[in-house]
């Protein structure tokens, strides 16, 4: 009698175990997916509060938002993920801690945690699949009728811009060109709000076309690959732009200046440059300063450049 009534009371208590891991298993589960689902609600707030969790703020593009919210989201289910394991662990601890000499009830088959850690791990994985292919389809995402369109094209040591509208041609037919020399920072003028197409080209080796602010790079190939994006400035403002590619002896200095300026001001540097301007005039005719305000050129012997 007695054996048998303890057997029924360890089978109540491993059912009674049973239904409470279920709840466990159902509740994490539950709350996993709800902060994941709807946390790009206040990613924005939450990665503000902590600094970004590492990912640099202040993007300037449609795109480097996107991307931001993605890292944040990233981390947030990371961390829930890593709460409920730690829970688990420091409840384990505990409740089954050594309080004899006596082995504890041995339990051989468990459903709800064999559910909880099998079907866990494949919701975590699947969501971030999920906002991971759209945000990278997002980025690399080009309109059919983008605003603007610029040709980039990458040389040792330095960058050359091409605006290629049909209103962006000069007087011979040609599109209106910028392009850096030893002792000039190229800058490139673009407008706010508005979608530009960069088309990449190198003239040599592989360089990397790297705005900082816009969270985002992209190699610049030579022969006949070409490589492009899209992205819409957001922001007004002077932004440092660098060669990420090490590309040989004067890498370094392989500087230029991303110029967002209003719509408005874009349509009167092209006119300004159409008339015969050089683009620190046209800069100046618009009210912005002449040269590159972000970078200067580096203290080097421009002769040893040149011969190289």
């Amino acid at each position: 009698m007695f054996a048998r009534g303890s057997g029924a009371g360890s089978a109540r208590a491993r059912n009674r175990r049973g239904r409470v891991g279920a709840r466990v298993a159902g509740l994490g589960v539950t709350a996993l997916v709800a902060v994941m689902a709807l946390s790009g609600c206040s990613l924005g707030s939450v990665g503000s509060a902590f600094k970004g969790f590492g990912w640099p703020e202040g993007g300037v593009s449609d795109r480097s938002h996107r991307m931001y919210d993605l890292w944040v989201g990233s981390v947030i289910a990371a961390l829930v993920v890593g709460v409920l394991v730690w829970g688990l662990i420091f409840w384990c601890v505990i409740r089954y801690r050594k309080r004899g000499e006596e082995l504890p009830l041995q339990v051989r088959y468990n459903l709800p945690i064999e559910f909880l850690y099998t079907v866990l791990p494949f919701l975590v994985i699947a969501v971030l699949f999920y906002y991971t292919a759209t945000t990278q389809s997002y980025v690399d995402k080009i309109s059919k009728n983008p605003d603007v369109k610029v040709e980039v094209v990458a040389f040792k040591w330095n960058w050359q811009f091409r605006y290629l509208d049909a209103n962006a041609a000069g007087a011979d037919g040609q599109a209106i060109s910028t392009i850096g020399t030893s002792d000039y920072v190229p800058v490139l003028v673009v407008p706010t709000n508005k979608s530009i197409l960069f088309y990449e080209t190198s003239k040599d080796v592989i360089h990397s076309f790297w705005v900082p602010d816009l969270l985002f790079k992209r190699d610049v190939f030579p022969g006949n690959v070409e490589n492009k994006f899209q992205v819409t400035v957001d922001k007004e403002g002077s932004y440092v732009g660098r060669c990420a590619e090490l590309c040989g002896a004067y890498h370094s200095m392989m500087n230029f200046e991303m110029r967002a300026v209003t719509p408005e001001k874009y349509e009167r540097f092209i006119a300004a440059r159409k008339q015969g301007m050089s683009t620190p005039e046209a800069l100046q005719s618009i009210g912005e300063k002449a040269f590159a305000t972000t970078t200067t050129p580096f203290p080097y012997d421009q002769q040893q450049r040149a011969a190289s």
